[in-house]
């Protein structure tokens, strides 16, 4: 299997390439624009592999696309590449449009393109994989959980954004019929997340004895999906998914943020016992402008019709996750120092 990757460089990418190219032996071509959240050493352990090919390209490059389409001649194209960050999409939204939005267009249209000229077995087998957030979703009550059929009803610029590019998605399968299978997954963590995220942040600040800042009262609810699992659940769904369909990923580990934040806490006082309690450095800071108060992903169709189930619970998730931070500052060092130090990011003076 030939393999065309968006965004392998970054968090989620960089699981799934490691995934691809050690667990399931594809022949993989990482496409990466190496934006401030890509970062080629999350793919040290499989930079030399043969199987792996790094092109440094923008999405938006629509004839560098054109170009590797051509070159790669893959079988599948899984789509990660975009901007997440909610916080720096609420004081700078121009680039999640362009990125999530039109660069989504162009290797939509270069895929059919592509596509099209496929003799009949590879048009058949071949797939287009958009990888995307249950943010589109909009917020949650107290109850219920967000199903495939469950109407978008974003509330920030980059969920938004990520809503337009999942429509886009679909009409090409509808218009053009364009082989796709969308995704929609919770909140990810694990090894190699970039240092602006909630988890990855509270543990360096804490370890650095930095202030733990929650947003509001922390009671924020967030199904938290391991991204080991994640990257399996997204092979999954490309070579299995059935075309034009839609399936939720999530880790039913539904967690509220100040829980989440004192659960870090506890792991680093039980390494750490002569810098704890690390409970003392949480700071209830202004809220995030469109906060949504609860997301939580119905995952039965992943579950029960391709198979799929997460191996990792939030508790053994975490334990991983902390120890990896505490293990590997070769990796996240350089990113405080170089990249972002762990500022607010997101305020704005329109509230």
């Amino acid at each position: 299997m030939r393999i065309l990757v968006t965004g392998g460089a970054g968090f989620i990418g960089s699981a799934l390439v490691r995934h691809l190219v050690s667990g399931i032996g594809a022949e993989v071509l990482n496409v990466d624009a190496l934006t401030y959240a890509g970062n080629l050493a999350s793919l040290k352990s499989v930079e030399s592999a043969p199987n792996y090919q790094f092109l440094h390209a923008d999405i938006c490059d629509r004839a560098r696309m054109q170009e590797a389409f051509a070159s790669f001649r893959p079988d599948t194209v899984m789509h990660l590449a975009a901007e997440s960050h909610v916080d720096r999409s609420i004081s700078g939204a121009d680039d999640f449009i362009q990125t999530n939005i039109v660069g989504t267009f162009s290797l939509l249209d270069t895929a059919r393109h592509y596509w099209d000229e496929l003799d009949a077995r590879r048009k058949s087998a071949f797939r287009f994989l958009h990888v995307s957030t249950d943010e589109v979703y909009g917020s949650l009550g107290d109850e219920g959980l967000f199903e495939e059929t469950t109407p978008y009803d974003p509330s920030s610029p980059y969920s938004a954004s990520k809503a337009a590019s999942d429509h886009l998605v679909i009409a090409w399968h509808r218009t053009y019929g364009l082989p796709v299978v969308v995704s929609n997954c919770s909140n990810n963590y694990g090894p190699f997340h970039f240092p602006e995220k909630l988890i990855p942040l509270m543990i360096l600040n804490a370890l650095e004895g930095k202030s733990l800042p929650v947003y509001g009262n922390g009671a924020n609810v967030r199904d938290w999906l391991y991204v080991e699992d994640h990257a399996r659940a997204l092979f999954t769904i490309a070579s299995r998914g059935r075309p034009g369909e839609k399936y939720n990923v999530g880790g039913r580990n539904e967690r509220r943020n100040i829980d989440v934040v004192h659960r870090i806490c506890a792991i680093l006082d039980g390494v750490h016992s002569d810098k704890g309690p690390h409970r003392r450095l949480i700071n209830n800071v202004t809220d995030r402008p469109g906060h949504d108060a609860r997301y939580a992903i119905d995952a039965s169709k992943l579950e029960s019709e391709l198979g799929w189930k997460a191996q990792e619970t939030f508790e053994t998730g975490i334990e991983k996750t902390v120890h990896w931070y505490l293990e590997n500052e070769w990796w996240w060092r350089p990113l405080r120092e170089n990249v972002y130090s762990g500022e607010r990011l997101g305020v704005f003076k329109g509230r």
